[in-house]
């Protein structure tokens, strides 16, 4: 689904991203994780196609198709994800009427309002939002929890082939983990792969990996199953620097 060859990419003429090569199958969960610094959220960034990323050398591959140079609507469109890091607020766009736009783009369909509430309203119950949730304006005065749970609630109703997770743990207590790993866990499917951009393995307890790959200064160092991500979370990054 997802082929990355000799990926280079900068900002502000930094390199970032030193070389990645990395294929991803259909079903197939694949964590990224490393320290702070290392480039793991660049790396999620520049596969979606945030214009602030040179992509300098390499190819990315989607589903067949080369999406090096593809817009981020584009890569969208055919199917690609991401949940950030850290969410933007968007005061006076409301959640539902965001949510019918971009299904409606991505679907080449025509989505009402009511048609729309009826799609997410079993996905709210599984993440604990009350139905009044996307009527709120895009994570404007929402908590850490909420915002996470709101990225997983675009995901399920997005349904995209490839999502990309940028750190979706990071702020998350331990309900507020529990909830939005069980909801990462309950989307998984046959058909939809996962890249999962962590530091830490507790997420990894609920979102099951195939594959863990270490990534130190831009470059992925070493691939192994769940158990290298236990290793981690007992000696750390230390003997990778």
């Amino acid at each position: 689904m997802l082929k990355i060859e000799n990926l280079h990419a900068s900002v502000e003429s930094t390199p970032i991203i030193n070389g990645v090569n990395l294929e991803i199958n259909p079903g197939e969960v694949h964590a990224i994780m490393g320290p702070n610094g290392s480039g793991k959220s660049t790396l999620a960034n520049v596969l979606m196609g945030n214009p602030v990323y040179e992509i300098t050398d390499g190819k990315i591959t989607f589903s067949g198709e080369d999406v090096t140079e593809e817009p981020v609507d584009n890569r969208a469109k055919k199917g690609m994800f991401l949940a950030f890091q850290y969410p933007e607020s968007i005061p006076g766009v409301t959640i539902v009427n965001m949510l019918k736009t971009a299904l409606t783009n991505i679907e080449e369909t025509e989505y009402t309002t009511v048609e729309l509430r009826l799609k997410v309203a079993e996905a709210m119950k599984d993440l604990g939002l009350s139905p009044d949730f996307v009527d709120r304006y895009l994570n404007d005065g929402f908590s850490g929890g909420e915002r996470k749970r709101n990225e997983i609630l675009q995901l399920a109703v997005l349904n995209p082939k490839l999502a990309i997770l940028d750190e979706t743990d990071s702020g998350l207590d331990v309900d507020g983990l529990r909830i939005v790993g069980e909801g990462i866990s309950n989307l998984r499917t046959p058909n939809r792969a996962y890249l999962v951009v962590t530091h830490y393995q507790r997420l990894l307890e609920y979102v099951k990996p195939d594959y863990v790959h270490v990534f130190v200064d831009g470059n992925i160092v070493e691939t192994g199953g769940v158990e290298l991500s236990e290793k981690l979370e007992k000696e750390g990054y230390e003997s990778y620097q």
